[in-house]
């Protein structure tokens, strides 16, 4: 007696297990890569092994090669040259000019999204957006005079203001597209509970928002950190110099002492590493926003 075979059913045939292609390893990609992290981690290994380097055995030595006999001493000397002064300075600028130029941004962007679509606020956000063509190079001499006619020359205020200005612009933007991507439903269920705008914005947009509050945050952080130009136009005592200006400390009238240079360099930097470790989850979270969408 024959037995009839079993017809095989699309069903049955697409659930049969799929064999792939073995991928191919991405060999010029994977050589770029490495030449790339070559060229980024070639300099951040000079400054490290220099640093550690006296400034006589600099001279005599490869400037790639480890220190013979590593010293502290470029360390001892930075510290000891005001460091301490000069890093509290820059704490005081910084902290003092980003939080109220994040928390002032982030109500300006929230006013423009959810104020409407007059012709008054489309007024102030094509002045801010105007703001990002004005580099500062091409205002640091009206600046100048405005902080002298304020009586803030020389001080740390007059720091602190012009740094929130320039802050302000981009950080408006990027914290103005975050709050155009929240639900208008959810605005909507809170206008239904009794919330008052204020409310709404403190306790619906502020939460959903903090992955671009911390982005920028970080970011307004690092560009004040490292300002040059307006601490040195805006300030002539030696007490309030940032640690930027205090790189022209271990500069002589014939030489450089390059370790001591070096090692300032990297203290500098210290602060903003430890920053970004802290957040550096929102950071991320704050900057691929929006493609997963």
């Amino acid at each position: 007696m024959a037995i009839p075979t079993q017809a095989t059913s699309p069903r049955a045939s697409s659930e049969q297990p799929r064999t792939y292609a073995k991928r191919r390893p991405n060999v010029p990609a994977g050589l770029l890569s490495t030449v790339w992290l070559l060229i980024v981690m070639v300099p951040i290994y000079w400054v490290v092994i220099t640093s550690f380097k006296s400034s006589a055995g600099y001279y005599r030595s490869n400037p790639m090669a480890p220190p013979v006999d590593p010293t502290l001493e470029n360390y001892r000397l930075v510290i000891e040259s005001d460091f301490a002064l000069y890093f509290v300075n820059s704490v005081v600028i910084s902290v003092g000019a980003v939080v109220p130029a994040v928390l002032m941004s982030f109500m300006c962007a929230f006013a423009i999204v959810r104020g409407g679509t007059g012709r008054y606020l489309r007024g102030v956000n094509a002045m801010f957006l105007m703001g990002l063509a004005i580099p500062l190079q091409a205002t640091i001499i009206p600046v100048y005079l405005i902080i002298i006619q304020l009586g803030l020359y020389d001080t740390l205020r007059g720091l602190i203001l012009p740094s929130m200005a320039f802050a302000l612009p981009l950080t408006i933007l990027i914290l103005s597209n975050f709050i155009r991507d929240v639900p208008n439903e959810l605005f909507e269920s809170m206008r239904l509970d009794g919330a008052t705008e204020w409310g709404t914005m403190w306790r619906l947009a502020f939460p959903l928002t903090k992955p671009a509050l911390v982005t920028v945050t970080i970011y307004q952080a690092l560009v004040v950190w490292n300002s040059f130009l307006l601490p040195l136009v805006l300030t002539q005592s030696p007490d309030k110099r940032v640690l930027p200006l205090a790189l022209w400390s271990f500069q002589g009238q014939y030489s450089v002492n390059i370790p001591a240079v070096l090692a300032s360099v990297i203290l500098t930097t210290l602060p903003i590493l430890v920053l970004y470790v802290i957040g550096r989850r929102q950071l991320l979270s704050g900057l691929t926003a929006g493609f997963t969408k």
